[in-house]
């Protein structure tokens, strides 16, 4: 299997990849954070950690997730951050 990362741009930012039918799902248990997902998260996760990943990716970039744009109803909002 093959994960495509569409190559950074400064000028569009990341550019996301979803697999289809994707589910994920964020919630919290005491001290810990929660991640669920399908088989198409996982990948969609994996692919958005490797965009961000890109050298030409400048630190301060942010991937923000929340339940109204990408996650399931009622997970709390996912900020991965490149430093």
């Amino acid at each position: 299997m093959e994960i495509d990362i569409p190559e950074y741009n400064i000028n569009t930012g990341l550019r996301l990849c979803w697999s289809d039918c994707y589910s994920i799902k964020i919630s919290t248990n005491d001290n810990e954070v929660i991640i669920s997902a399908n088989r198409e998260g996982l990948l969609s996760l994996a692919n958005h950690l490797l965009n961000l990943a890109q050298k030409d990716v400048p630190c301060g970039t942010h991937i923000h997730l929340d339940e109204y744009n990408s996650l399931e109803d009622g997970s709390l909002d996912l900020i991965v951050e490149k430093i």
